[in-house]
């Protein structure tokens, strides 16, 4: 079969940092991802499926794999070589469990079940399979998720393997786009939902790349009534935060001055160095850089709240701010079941394919690349806003290799 994988090479990763620090998206050019004609990965055991990826999106995390940015801390987690994607629609062959055959999205978190372990640890338990224990155990190497395991493959290839636990069939009335938006919608809804964000708050969300803009979609369809302020570079991001929710947005630079407006704040400092008296109520972060959470601990008000969603990098923060004015900071990670407002129990990916439709996701699919075209998709990815795009992806369907026996 057809792939891009991803190699464990070092001096490729340092050359694809230094690469990725001249020029966006650099890294794809001299790093350790290579297309190559591999042997399809072999079914772990019973309950695991073949499918075929017709979309498979580029998402944050997936750039700074291929950049050389993501922690060490990933490495017990993950398993080489392994061929990435984790945002993936694909085709079903024949029926598995109950779900028939056809489209299907890839639900990618290889928790307790599909590793095989019985009985399952306490998280898995609980529905809460971003929070697994056993990630590194059981009948499949590590990997935290499909696409960065060597046992399952991933959606940049014209096959990879599932466990029909993972699978989630596809309304036959929906775009490919629509399909494959709904794993980084249900990264946005845990992030939205596990903020918990009360009634009235002022809630500043920084970001409005794919994940910033689903989550402020997530934030006005299943969370409180709040106000919620969106940080926009560019015209296409500005727009479509106010489509999707936003009450107001800001550019970057004007953070400081409209959280102040808007809390009735005081400003202290001068120069670089500003923070407010008091702040928003709550900050979500979808950028998770070194910049954008001392922007967010420059404008959250004493006791606020900051949630980071997606998976930042290794970053460098003076938490003084965080220790003087008793800031909690928390974390979001993937997906599993969902507690509303109202307190009912609901699995993110229902919650996702719900908010996909609803607020007509695939839309921000902007552009679609064949993997021999990989450098190109992966550079339109990296300079995605600048350019007015939001979600690209890779297009399987017309890969030769995929329809091979």
């Amino acid at each position: 079969m057809r792939a891009l994988r991803f190699e464990r090479n070092v001096p490729r990763f340092a050359a694809a940092n230094l690469a990725s620090r001249l020029a966006p998206g650099g890294g794809a050019k001299i790093g350790p991802l290579r297309l190559r004609d591999i042997d399809a990965p072999h079914l772990p055991g019973e309950g695991w499926v073949e499918v075929l990826p017709r979309l498979a999106g580029i998402c944050g995390s997936d750039l700074a794999t291929i950049e050389a940015r993501s922690s060490r801390y990933f490495e017990p987690i993950v398993s080489f070589p392994f061929v990435p994607g984790h945002e993936v629609v694909a085709d079903l062959r024949e029926s598995a469990g109950d779900i028939p055959a056809g489209r299907v999205v890839i639900e990618p978190v290889l928790g307790c079940v599909t590793r095989g372990i019985d009985p399952v640890c306490p998280a898995c338990a609980r529905g809460d399979l971003g929070n697994c224990e056993r990630i590194a155990f059981g009948a499949i190497e590590p990997g935290l998720q499909s696409g960065f395991c060597c046992d399952t493959g991933g959606g940049w290839s014209t096959r990879m393997v599932a466990h029909v636990s993972q699978l989630h069939a596809v309304p036959e009335s929906w775009t490919d786009e629509a399909a494959v938006m709904v794993e980084p919608t249900a990264c946005a809804v845990h992030g939205a939902l596990a903020a918990d964000v009360a009634e009235g708050d002022l809630v500043v969300v920084l970001g409005s790349g794919a994940l910033g803009l689903l989550t402020i979609a997530a934030l006005r369809r299943f969370g409180r009534p709040c106000t919620i302020m969106a940080v926009a570079k560019h015209p296409t991001q500005q727009r479509l935060a106010l489509a999707l929710g936003a009450d107001a947005v800001v550019l970057p630079h004007e953070l400081t001055r409209a959280v102040r407006r808007a809390s009735g704040s005081l400003a202290l400092g001068d120069g670089d160095i500003i923070r407010l008296t008091g702040g928003a109520d709550h900050v979500i972060d979808c950028v998770g850089s070194e910049a954008s959470l001392t922007e967010a601990l420059g404008v959250v008000r004493p006791r606020g709240r900051i949630t980071m969603v997606g998976m930042p990098g290794q970053v460098s923060v003076d938490l003084t701010g965080l220790w003087q004015r008793e800031i909690l900071l928390a974390g979001a990670y993937a997906y599993g079941t969902e507690t509303l407002p109202s307190g009912e129990r609901r699995r993110t990916f229902d919650l996702a394919i719900e908010l996909v439709a609803a607020a007509d996701l695939g839309r921000l699919v902007s552009a679609t690349y064949p993997l021999s075209q990989y450098e190109t998709a992966i550079t339109h990815a990296a300079t995605a806003g600048a350019r007015g795009a939001v979600r690209i992806a890779f297009d399987l369907r017309n890969e030769k290799e995929r329809d091979r026996a």
